[in-house]
């Protein structure tokens, strides 16, 4: 007999378009079945009156660690990836996750900023928050456009991190606004030539010319155009800001001719970031964003900056503090509201979270195996929420797409956005015979997120089983603290 049968439960696979009741069978990690009378197993799960969907896929997670993936379980997620930042080296980051165990399945980018720190101020150190956070103590990186010498070390480095197996290259693009247009454009070679996503955090966020947000989605088309890079846009909403009426269209219009363009959105009208961001200390921050130094605010006390010369102290003082951006008001304006839909709905679009480290009231990264996570433990609610919050919201109570539509951006496109580069990823994001088995099981109508930017370390509630790997991670609602049974999402490596 062996294996689980999932049995009962309204069966929703966005690859077939099955919206029904029926079972799922699973064996040795994959699903053996779909369909009615499947039979029994040696275990049975009774989904009756539950929704069976695909393991939610996000394509843009930072947290990337134990506590991290715990949380994102209860938001329905199975595959986490960091992709818009990425790590650098490679090879060792995947060898890091495997020896200590995930929760969830795991991936990551080449990262380009690391690359660029590398190769312009001779600081090869291995990727991580603190680090990125030391970096912009040193500005060459951040401003300088490249010498051509600094030019073949990055793309160098690059390559190394696809050739030990990397998702793709994350582009920062926005930290390192200095960047010139020619290195970028060989950094889009590279990804063609590697037939490879770029990842890309877009140079200018701002809703007036010049280096505006219209001007870099009009860059990043060009590169699509003129390379042949499958350029996948991050978090279109908090890079589009209250101009994304006018950047969707420029990027449906590129879409529409052909070009290699996909776009994600997260279900809030708050970023996140680190403090030491280029965009936080211009000079014309105020004018260029619409938003005063009070819409950025301290993740682990809840402090809003009150000016300028206040900032400008911190962000010389704790470079790796998160911080909040509080740029959309969905709460009380309509139209952000209706700003953060067109993101949000954008069609073909993916739900991905942008979920960022957990951090202590001291401000270290927690990475420990305390559940539920420490009191004082903060991060974005976007960490906790993000998926649970959008079929809330848009699907069950604005009824803005329908489950199957729902289902799809958070499952099957983003693993339609990766396998063409990553053959891992074709058999995740459905439900079919020889799929992965990362499946989740949840009650529609009782499925919501928790985390509030007061309260930010609330699971979701509503996820009943969560099934990684065809190993059960959440059973009836509680969570197996002693399982790890992700597995790592990574494109073949290059034998040297």
């Amino acid at each position: 007999m062996g294996g689980l049968v999932i049995s009962g439960g309204r069966v929703v696979d966005p690859a077939s378009g099955m919206d029904a009741i029926g079972d799922v069978a699973v064996k040795d990690g994959q699903i053996s079945a779909v369909g009615t009378g499947l039979g029994s197993a040696e275990r049975v799960i009774d989904a009756t009156g539950l929704v069976v969907a695909p393991g939610f896929i996000d394509l843009h997670a930072h947290g990337q660690s134990i506590p991290a993936d715990r949380m994102q379980a209860f938001d329905g997620v199975t595959t986490t990836l960091d992709l818009e930042a990425g790590v650098l080296p490679v090879a060792s980051w995947y060898r890091r996750q495997a020896d200590k165990g995930r929760v969830l399945n795991y991936g990551a980018a080449a990262n380009w900023a690391f690359a660029r720190i590398g190769a312009m101020t001779g600081s090869n150190t291995e990727s991580s928050l603190e680090a990125f956070g030391n970096a912009m103590r040193d500005r060459r990186w951040i401003d300088n456009v490249a010498s051509e010498t600094e030019v073949a070390g990055i793309l160098d480095r690059l390559a190394n991190g696809l050739n030990e197996g990397g998702i793709g290259i994350g582009i920062l693009n926005a930290y390192a606004p200095g960047a010139g247009v020619q290195e970028l454009t060989a950094v889009c070679q590279l990804a063609a030539a590697h037939d490879v996503a770029t990842f890309t955090h877009i140079a200018y966020m701002s809703r007036i010319d010049p280096e505006s947000a219209a001007e870099a989605y009009i860059r990043l088309i060009g590169y699509a155009g003129a390379t042949g890079a499958h350029m996948h846009i991050c978090h279109f909403n908090s890079s589009s800001k209250t101009d994304v009426e006018r950047c969707a269209v420029l990027v449906a219009k590129a879409q529409a001719q052909g070009l290699p363009i996909t776009v994600e959105a997260y279900p809030y009208g708050t970023g996140s970031t680190v403090l030491a961001a280029a965009f936080f200390s211009d000079p014309e921050f105020v004018e260029r964003n619409g938003t005063g130094y009070d819409s950025v605010q301290r993740v682990t006390d809840g402090r809003r900056f009150r000016d300028r010369k206040e900032l400008l102290a911190a962000q010389a003082e704790e470079p790796s503090t998160l911080v909040l951006w509080h740029i959309l008001d969905t709460e009380n304006n309509p139209h952000h509201r209706d700003l953060l839909d067109i993101s949000v709905l954008y069609p073909g679009g993916a739900i991905a979270s942008d979920a960022m480290p957990w951090t202590l009231s001291d401000g270290s990264v927690y990475t420990g195996d305390a559940w539920p996570l420490p009191k004082d433990a903060t991060s974005h609610p976007r960490s906790a929420g993000c998926f649970t919050r959008f079929i809330r919201e848009w699907v069950r109570e604005r009824r803005a797409v329908s489950l199957l539509e729902g289902i799809r951006k958070c499952a099957l496109i983003p693993a339609e956005i990766l396998s063409r580069s990553t053959p891992a990823m074709r058999a995740k994001g459905r439900l079919e015979a020889g799929a992965d088995a990362d499946i989740v099981v949840f009650d529609f109508d009782a499925l919501t997120d928790r985390a509030t930017f007061s309260a930010m370390n609330r699971p979701s509630e509503g996820v009943r089983h969560l099934v990684v790997s065809g190993q059960p991670l959440i059973s009836d609602g509680v969570l197996d603290v002693a399982a790890r049974p992700g597995r790592p999402v990574r494109r073949p490596v290059l034998e040297s």
